[in-house]
């Protein structure tokens, strides 16, 4: 692991971007806890979140370009409507799992994404992975069904969102290449992306979720309530800009790895805020799907370093 050992040291030397990361840190834990508090004890619609969600992060993209954070850059609807399609999936199946699931079971399926991503590239792209590579598929996935067969309070309906939510992420994540395709920045893109998702989903949430009464949109609804799904779209437009920071002003991987301390954080905190049994097996299949993400990354990691050591050779 000296490879990754090595990448974190050089990062946490580097003060600008310890607070780009802790900003990430502190912004996903938030927006998890904030929203499962939110189903939990509010039962707000899931669907009308997830639009308050993309709505507050144009607003907030909006509000960057005004300060010249970013330029707007003109983009064919045509061009992103499918990005579009894909981000709404993703977001709003994630978070029907996270409502319909135990934190833990929602954290651990979110793993399933790179498995099924290098799945994809194989089949659609004919790309070969070293038998390494492959290999570390398999203890994430053993502790995902490990943790998803002993969970306490297993959901079959939570299971079928996160299914579904681990496809239209890896989905999401492929069709993304096309901002390299459109030249375009992540916020550029988000820019146009979040208000064209906002749009699909407002034509869904008068079929799929109740207008009026008890947990209806326009429904009597506390103060406490309104703060949280107000607090929760604004930590959802940080998440978004201290993702976009540390991919541009690092690496997709240094986000990954970043992503591990992220993932157990999570998890712990479902079990001490939310009082989510664990039995031993659970702990388990945790240990299992950790332990196959950490070999991922560092096999990755080493992969590119071999291959810039092999073009730093040649002639």
């Amino acid at each position: 692991m000296s490879t990754m050992a090595t990448r974190l040291s050089d990062l946490f030397g580097n003060s600008r971007i310890v607070t780009g990361l802790l900003a990430n840190l502190l912004s996903s834990i938030c927006i998890v806890f904030i929203n499962k508090w939110i189903y939990v004890h509010y039962g707000f619609p899931n669907i009308t979140l997830t639009l308050i969600h993309f709505l507050m992060t144009w607003l907030g993209l909006y509000v960057c370009q005004k300060m010249d954070i970013f330029s707007p850059k003109s983009l064919q609807p045509t061009k992103i409507i499918w990005l579009a399609l894909s981000f709404c999936g993703f977001v709003a199946f994630t978070n029907l799992s996270l409502q319909n699931n135990t934190i833990g079971t929602y954290q651990l399926a979110k793993a399933m994404t790179t498995p099924v991503i290098i799945v994809i590239q194989t089949l659609y792209y004919r790309k070969t992975f070293s038998t390494k590579i492959k290999l570390t598929v398999v203890p994430i996935t053993l502790g995902v069904i490990l943790n998803s067969y002993y969970d306490v309070r297993f959901n079959l309906l939570g299971m079928v969102f996160a299914t579904l939510g681990v496809f239209v992420t890896s989905l999401y994540q492929w069709v993304g290449s096309k901002q390299q395709e459109l030249q375009v920045n992540s916020m550029q893109l988000l820019y146009y992306q979040a208000p064209m998702s906002s749009g699909f989903l407002l034509l869904l949430v008068p079929c799929l979720e109740p207008l009026s009464g008890e947990h209806g949109i326009f429904g009597p609804w506390s103060l406490p309530a309104l703060f949280m799904v107000l607090l929760s779209g604004s930590v959802a437009f940080l998440v978004n800009l201290s993702i976009y920071w540390i991919i541009g002003n690092t690496s997709a991987v240094t986000y990954n790895m970043f992503g591990h301390f992220k993932f157990c954080i999570t998890l712990l905190g479902g079990y001490v805020l939310f009082q989510d049994p664990l039995s031993l097996h659970q702990g388990l299949g945790i240990g299992c799907t950790l332990t196959g993400i950490l070999a991922y990354t560092h096999f990755k990691l080493a992969e590119q370093e071999e291959g810039k050591s092999r073009l730093a050779q040649r002639p």
